[in-house]
């Protein structure tokens, strides 16, 4: 099909399927729609490929059962699909962009942009509210965390519902949730395990969380209450040069302005350059994988709000 089903039948029901948005791109997607009228929740996932603990989340989704909801759930969970299947880093294979970059895209672009422009168009206009799962990726390792684009207040909300320890407050484009916050949709990135790693644990911190906002909506009965959560907003220094990074840190260690966290080097060990930390605050996530290009996000500094 080349459009997604109607999502209000009036009648309970799990359908899954195929939806090709354009004659080169291919998404399996599913539907879950309740007996009673209510919301529509968006989850996605991903859309790096091989953040496998949010695609595997985002699967298990499909196994709720329909008159345990009220209004109806759509799940892509797999947006990048060559990506996962070439278990690529960040990008899209096609087009060797990241397509957490790249919205609102473009209809006549490349894979990427219009699959993020399908995504603005035809998608998120059917939300009422928006969860993007995210994973780490095979280069990166976190803490658990959530984003939502800062002066929203109803996806900050989100965020504490879900119940992640750790909410990033943050301003950035061209990602999924600030594409949807242009359309008065509120959503939040939840971002759990790393290194591509998943195993139960992990994925159960996603589908609970997603649990506890379809209670928030009203879409389902009570959920465990999420624990207490921090704010914090976060500051990614780049690599400037190409190279081996060597950091100084593990996750949760406190840093202060100035102070080394890692080192580049050459392959034959000379210091290319030595990263500071731009803030206080500590290390909420990191490049785990030895090389590194210039221009890539090295270590993600969380400070208090």
């Amino acid at each position: 099909m080349t459009a997604l089903s109607i999502l209000r039948t009036g009648e309970p029901r799990i359908e899954q399927g195929f939806v090709r948005p354009h004659p080169d791109l291919e998404l399996p997607f599913g539907i879950i729609e309740g007996a009673q009228d209510g919301p529509c929740l968006l989850v996605t996932a991903g859309v790096h490929g091989s953040e496998f603990c949010s695609i595997e989340a985002a699967l298990r989704l499909f196994k709720l059962p329909p008159e345990e909801i009220r209004g109806t759930l759509l799940v892509l969970p797999i947006l990048n699909v060559q990506g996962f299947r070439k278990r690529s880093i960040y990008v899209v294979p096609e087009d060797n962009k990241n397509l957490n970059r790249v919205f609102p895209g473009h209809a006549a672009g490349t894979v990427s942009k219009r699959l993020a422009a399908w995504l603005v168009e035809s998608v998120f206009p059917l939300a009422d509210a928006y969860l993007d799962l995210h994973g780490g990726d095979l280069n990166e390792e976190l803490m658990p965390f959530s984003i939502f684009t800062r002066g929203d207040e109803r996806a900050e909300a989100m965020a504490r519902a879900f119940g992640l320890p750790i909410i990033v407050s943050g301003r950035g484009t061209g990602r999924t949730i600030s594409a949807a916050a242009e359309l008065g949709v509120p959503g939040i990135i939840a971002e759990v395990s790393g290194n591509g790693l998943w195993n139960d644990e992990s994925v159960a911190m996603l589908t609970a969380g997603v649990h506890r906002v379809m209670h928030m909506l009203g879409m389902r009965g009570p959920a465990p209450e999420p624990a207490a959560s921090s704010l914090v907003t976060m500051t990614v220094p780049s690599s400037p040069v190409q190279g081996l990074w060597y950091p100084r840190c593990r996750l949760g260690d406190k840093v202060a302005t100035g102070q080394s966290i890692g080192e580049i080097r050459d392959v034959f060990g000379n210091l290319l350059c030595t990263i500071t930390s731009p803030e206080d605050g500590f290390v909420l996530y990191q490049m785990t994988s030895l090389s590194v290009n210039e221009g890539e996000a090295l270590i993600g500094i969380a400070t208090a709000l």
